[in-house]
């Protein structure tokens, strides 16, 4: 199903942003990018319920779903745009990271998409995890190495049904569009501009050489108040 498609940046750059955290991420784009000091990441509470997976970095593949309200659509055109989601997330350019908005308001999280089949499938099709602000369910039963950042844990699937693909879609605070470069761990997730993203590695770098004198004196035995000065000076003068 996977179609050969030229992505926007090679391997090498994904390998490099996959070597650091979400939280470093956030903090090199402060750097590459201020601008975005403010937007571009989950702000509100993730439930992860695999921590110790390391970070995502993928391809934006855009979903908003709903569980409350029963689909209207035969069963046959319901089939039919089974087989057009899949297709979607199972073609471009890849690694891909599905990004599923819940919209059913209030009742965010009713009925859960994810479980151990569609984490399965989505893994097969060339997804790395899922980030939604919808319910997740089957944890034992989960795809091996597959993320997942949810809004809830719940039971049941209710009436789930995916609404639209490939739009714009708000997760726990952070705006995405189909395509978007995602990196996530266990701390949430943040979009990378694409023109700004071979920056970031070296940012990040930079990130934790300013941070690594202070480190050193806060973990030393020796601590006191006035290294502590002589480390943050130091510090801000790396560059």
């Amino acid at each position: 199903m996977n179609k050969a498609v030229t992505a926007p940046l090679s391997a090498s750059v994904l390998e490099a942003l996959a070597r650091y955290d979400t939280p470093t991420i956030c903090n090199a784009m402060e750097i590459v990018a201020p601008e975005r000091r403010l937007i571009g990441y989950t702000t509100k509470p993730l439930v992860c319920p695999f921590p110790d997976l390391p970070p995502i970095v993928g391809y934006a593949r855009t979903v908003t779903i709903r569980s409350v309200l029963k689909s209207t659509l035969p069963a046959d055109e319901q089939a039919k745009r089974r087989i057009a989601y899949y297709e979607y997330v199972g073609t471009g350019f890849g690694p891909r990271i599905t990004v599923i908005q819940d919209i059913d308001g209030a009742d965010a999280g009713y009925g859960a998409f994810w479980g151990e089949v569609q984490s399965n499938v989505h893994k097969a099709l060339g997804c790395l995890g899922v980030i939604t602000d919808g319910s997740i369910r089957d944890i034992p039963q989960w795809a091996p190495g597959f993320q997942a950042l949810a809004g809830s844990i719940g039971p049941s699937h209710a009436w789930v049904h995916a609404e639209h693909w490939g739009g714009e879609v708000r997760v726990a605070g952070m705006t995405v569009h189909s395509d978007d470069l995602i990196h996530a761990d266990q701390h949430g997730a943040i979009v990378i501009p694409i023109d700004i993203a071979a920056k970031i590695p070296e940012a990040a770098e930079l990130c934790g050489r300013r941070e690594t004198p202070i480190l050193e004196i806060a973990r030393s035995p020796d601590f006191t108040l006035e290294k502590l000065k002589e480390a943050l000076k130091r510090s801000a003068e790396i560059h």
